[in-house]
């Protein structure tokens, strides 16, 4: 039994694991430690997410309307691609679907037959609640509203360190006890290879059971303990730097994130109740930081807030993810740059896979070892994929493009495209984060159409399905009205005290 859980590192993945932990102790007597030091800071820059953090926020009792409120946050209902496919590309990813199946075939099927027949020219996203809700910067939840338009979810943006401070909060609380310290090394047992205990500055030693690596890049346990190999994906996602930068707020309040594709990488907007979050995604190879921090610091909407905050990555995860009796989350145990905003998801999905696996008794079985790292393997690659697949289809015209649609793709996505070139429809494997709507959304949004359709997809008459694409579209168009601005609705549920 794992009598004491020693968390190594703060921050949202810290306190996540910490909350989660003191919410499901493994026995009443269990024991959770947490160890950061105020004098390393955090990434923090995460701060968008996807909505299986209500599933997270929900079992550990956190009150919607404060939870947003505490962090600054908004509302998010998917992410508004700007110039991926090519330059003056427009497309949503919402977080909902464009209609239930006809006759058991994916809308997207009928679509494109009644798209190739002439029968209709706007594209997909007109179908889809999220994108037409976004469009006019309108939100309320789902419950809102009725009917097929009440067919979508949502997520946030909020302030990352704000977020672990309501966490700590939540976990200090529940017996949670914090050490500041900085971490000098490990112990580990000779015979076992098992970690035994934590040295702190201070000449203090933490002894425990399970140590959860949540040092972010630095993963002080899993790499600099264990010598835990990494995974290195850079040669598929080859940006490797990105500049944030906070500014006042201004312009529209989206309840969605922004990309914009760029010569070099891509931008990121997010808005917050108190700014707007920005950052510049890019390859060193291609772009100086010099001329990064230029463009970044010409597209903002508002006044800059402080100075561009620079950071260095390799996209890639470690060999293994459970390793002894060390587990590492979040950016301890890999990198995927956030043009999803799955950060927090591989926080909340390790966590979770964690508590459902750890044994209630004495050391954990190799098996379950073994699973649990088959397991985030597989997350870790189809979120991958499905990032690999915003850049390589692309048709613009700059060098870091053509690089990127000239690459070797991995099997299982390469498969996936070609299956999709063919007939428009998409293999999902084990552990895929996206669902069929999802690579639809981003597919088409960039202009991959396919050569052909679901051949079911050819039984309902033309007409039919016209009447059928009509009226799902007349009551969204009825249903919108009914769901007030984005900013009114922040305002009068959640708005934030002011600092």
């Amino acid at each position: 039994m794992a009598q004491h859980i020693l968390i190594a590192g703060g921050g949202s993945a810290g306190w996540m694991a910490a909350a989660l932990f003191a919410r499901l102790r493994p026995a009443p007597d269990t024991r959770i430690t947490l160890v950061e030091s105020d004098a390393i800071g955090t990434i923090g820059v995460g701060e968008a997410t996807v909505p299986i953090l209500h599933d997270f926020n929900r079992l550990l009792g956190l009150h919607e309307p404060d939870f947003v409120s505490a962090t600054q946050g908004s509302f998010k209902l998917g992410i508004e691609f700007v110039g991926w496919g090519e330059a003056g590309n427009r497309h949503f990813h919402g977080f909902g679907d464009f209609g239930a199946p006809i006759e058991g075939v994916a809308p997207h099927h009928h679509w494109h037959r009644l798209r190739a027949a002439g029968r209709i020219s706007d594209p997909i996203d007109a179908w889809s609640m999220p994108a037409c809700a976004a469009a006019q910067d309108r939100f309320a939840p789902p419950e809102a509203l009725r009917g097929e338009a009440a067919q979508y979810r949502y997520a946030y943006h909020f302030d990352a360190g704000l977020y672990a401070q309501l966490l700590r909060s939540y976990a200090e609380g529940r017996g949670v006890t914090r050490v500041e310290g900085r971490i000098l090394q490990a112990d580990r047992n000779p015979q076992t290879g098992d970690l035994t205990a934590l040295q702190l500055d201070g000449d203090r030693r933490i002894e425990a059971d399970l140590f959860i690596d949540c040092t972010g890049f630095a993963s002080h346990l899993m790499c600099g303990a264990l010598d835990t190999k990494f995974v290195d994906w850079s040669h598929w996602l080859p940006a490797d730097r990105a500049l944030a930068q906070g500014c006042t707020r201004a312009g529209r309040f989206t309840p969605f994130t922004r990309s914009t594709a760029q010569a070099v990488g891509w931008q990121w907007r997010i808005p917050l109740q108190h700014r707007t979050g920005n950052g510049l995604v890019y390859s060193s190879a291609y772009l100086s930081d010099d001329e990064a921090a230029a463009r970044l610091a010409g597209q903002l909407d508002g006044e800059a807030i402080g100075d561009p905050r620079p950071l260095r990555f390799t996209t890639g995860r470690r060999e293994r993810f459970w390793v002894h009796n060390v587990v590492a989350i979040g950016l301890a145990a890999g990198f995927m740059e956030p043009l999803e905003s799955t950060s927090l998801q591989l926080v909340q999905t390790g966590l979770g896979r964690l508590a459902e696996l750890l044994p209630n008794a004495g050391p954990a079985d190799p098996a379950i070892v073994a699973e649990y790292n088959r397991e985030t393997i597989g997350e870790y690659e189809r979120i991958r994929d499905f990032l690999i697949a915003h850049y390589c289809i692309s048709r613009r015209p700059e060098p870091f493009w053509r690089d990127m649609a000239a690459m070797a793709l991995p099997d299982t996505l390469a498969h996936k495209l070609a299956l999709w070139d063919a007939s428009a429809r998409i293999p999902l494997y084990e552990l895929e984060s996206h669902a069929e709507a999802s690579w639809a959304a981003v597919l088409l949004g960039q202009g991959r159409m396919p050569r052909g359709h679901d051949p079911a997809a050819d039984r309902p008459p033309l007409d039919t399905l016209q009447k059928g694409f009509d009226a799902r579209r007349s009551a969204l168009a009825a249903a919108l009205p009914r769901l007030p601005t984005h900013d009114h609705f922040v305002a009068r549920t959640c708005r934030a005290v002011a600092a």
